[in-house]
């Protein structure tokens, strides 16, 4: 049986690394020698050691297994509500304010299919991440893209994009640290978008997974005054807490805007697996200490990212912050995309070109920082060597 997929495919693809983690597998299992992936951001550390033995220990109890609340559990919205006035100095309503999510990508989602119309256009950063356009997309809605760029520290041009028509414009999605330049804002950037958003009755929708992740300075924008009543954002125990697979996020906003995509939500899923939100709640608890040991790591390993991206020919700026590294290619004929398989099938080291993230990105590659020091350094000496022959 021939089986047509549904109209709403038609304008997405699948996802970029999904179809090149088939193709290094390919590769893999042809070549003794293995593709070192630096590719995707999935940390390769494990979680706090208690938070590991909460999940273990909760798994036990008598009721771990059944249907939870919608809502998430109170623990894990208190542990939300306790970490935002701890990091950011923010008070949040546990019980109105806060909506945990199984990851924060489920919410992009959410977001989209709870707010958006046919006809209805969202604002995206370009570059930026992918599922920003593609879930906008499967809602049914138009994207439109807003530029950033090196020269203006890839932040957007908000004058520039006051002057253009938006009326139909309905969200805006913002992401700092910035997923995949490692551009930072801060609060007087955050003062102008939420007058911007204001001003034009846009929600904004900051995407912040990154916020601790080599940055002396995180911030939230809910740190700014009258930003409840016109953005939500998305946080993520992903990259701080190394937890990518166990799938927890929260989105944090008004109680309306928390109503409404409860509403779609609560017809998507039954609940979050308790042990997984009661060890949540362990990870939230983990003070400054667990942060500044993570970024020991990162630190290191950032350097030898960067002799890598030296070594390429690919010139990177030092002030960024996050789990990439991002850089421009200097002196090259090929496309990043050629780029970046001239070294997978010559190195048999995968980085990830710029393009994907969209055109601003084309000319620009990234190193993720999720694998050890060791495979680093050993992906650094096959580009040597591979560049000698």
């Amino acid at each position: 049986m021939k089986i047509k997929q549904a109209k709403r495919l038609d304008s997405v693809s699948t996802y970029y690394f999904a179809k090149k983690l088939v193709e290094i597998a390919d590769l893999n299992a042809q070549n003794e020698m293995q593709i070192i992936n630096l590719g995707i951001g999935s940390p390769d550390l494990l979680p706090p050691k208690e938070v590991i033995d909460i999940l273990k220990t909760s798994a036990d109890e008598f009721d771990a297994n059944k249907y939870q609340s919608y809502k998430g559990q109170p623990a894990l919205r208190a542990a939300f509500a306790e970490w935002y006035k701890s990091h950011f100095e923010v008070t949040i309503d546990q019980n109105t304010d806060i909506l945990p999510l199984m990851g924060s990508k489920e919410g992009i989602m959410h977001i989209h299919m709870s707010l958006l119309n046919q006809g209805d256009e969202v604002l995206v950063p370009n570059p930026g991440y992918p599922a920003y356009r593609m879930t906008a997309s499967l809602a049914g809605s138009n994207t439109v893209f807003y530029d950033l760029k090196s020269e203006n520290g890839w932040l957007p041009d908000l004058e520039k994009l006051s002057s253009n028509d938006l009326s139909k414009v309905k969200l805006m999605w913002i992401n700092y640290p910035h997923m995949p330049t490692g551009a930072k804002a801060n609060l007087d950037f955050y003062k102008e978008l939420v007058a911007f958003a204001k001003k034009h009755e846009i929600i904004i929708c900051h995407d912040n997974p990154y916020a601790f992740i080599l940055n002396d300075e995180p911030i939230s924008i809910m740190q700014v005054e009258g930003a409840r009543d016109w953005c939500v954002e998305l946080v993520s125990l992903s990259k701080c807490y190394n937890m990518a697979g166990w799938r927890v996020g929260a989105l944090v906003g008004h109680s309306n805007m928390i109503n409404t995509v409860m509403k779609f939500k609560s017809n998507m899923d039954s609940g979050m697996y308790k042990p997984l939100q009661i060890a949540a709640a362990k990870a939230l608890s983990m003070g400054q200490d667990w942060m500044d040991s993570l970024n020991q790591v990162y630190a290191k390993r950032k350097k030898i990212a960067q002799e890598i991206m030296k070594e390429i020919g690919a010139e990177y700026e030092e002030n960024k912050v996050g789990m990439f590294v991002w850089a421009k290619i200097q002196s090259s004929t090929l496309n990043s995309a050629e780029f970046c398989d001239q070294i997978l099938y010559g190195a048999k080291v995968f980085i990830t070109p710029g393009h994907i993230f969209g055109s601003n990105g084309e000319g620009y590659v990234r190193i993720s920082l999720c694998s050890n020091d060791e495979t680093l350094r050993t992906a650094l000496d096959r580009i040597r060597i591979n560049k000698s022959k």
